[in-house]
């Protein structure tokens, strides 16, 4: 039997129009079954968390059949209470499934705290750019009698004498004491 006289045989014909009506049947009832696990055409809301606690957000997430997952974050935001939401992915408003997981990025308790770099005996022009650079604001500044014009003499935090390495929260308020060029 030739491949020609084969394929317009009877059998291969019946056979090639079993295996269609198969692949039709088989791709009908995935396509079901697939609509069917993965809830085809049901969404769930994504609330509003921005500014809640944990405890508000999870109840919140759990009312509407979603997962909450923390993440943490290292940078304070004083617009927002302390452990706080501060962000989140997606985003209200969005459409998901149900038990998608939502992440949220918490307010920590304050600012991180960074080390007091070494800055004795530097000049105030060096010195202020890297306090800044570091997060740390300049406050108030003093001359005191000691040789060295402009240099610093020593770094004070709320009235009281801090040394190099010392660890203070980011954004605080550095006062700076200078020498005046005079012999003490």
């Amino acid at each position: 039997m030739s491949i020609v006289q084969f394929i317009t045989s009877k059998t291969f014909l019946k056979q090639l129009a079993l295996a269609f009506v198969a692949i039709a049947v088989l791709t009908f009832l995935m396509l079901r079954w697939l609509s069917y696990t993965t809830n085809h055409g049901k969404f769930e809301t994504v609330p509003e968390l921005k500014g809640k606690s944990i405890a508000v957000a999870e109840i919140e997430l759990k009312e509407n059949n979603l997962v909450m997952q923390i993440q943490d974050s290292a940078n304070f935001n004083p617009k927002y209470p302390k452990f706080s939401v501060i962000d989140q992915d997606p985003p209200s408003g969005e459409k998901v499934k149900e038990n998608r997981k939502i992440y949220l990025t918490l307010n920590p308790s304050g600012y991180r705290k960074i080390q007091v770099p070494d800055l004795r005996e530097r000049t105030f022009r060096q010195a202020k750019p890297m306090l800044e650079a570091l997060g740390f604001t300049i406050g108030k500044i003093t001359y005191i009698d000691y040789l060295g014009k402009d240099e610093v003499v020593r770094l004070n935090f709320e009235g009281k004498k801090i040394n190099a390495g010392d660890l203070l929260p980011k954004t605080s308020k550095i006062d700076i004491v200078l020498g005046n060029g005079k012999r003490p």
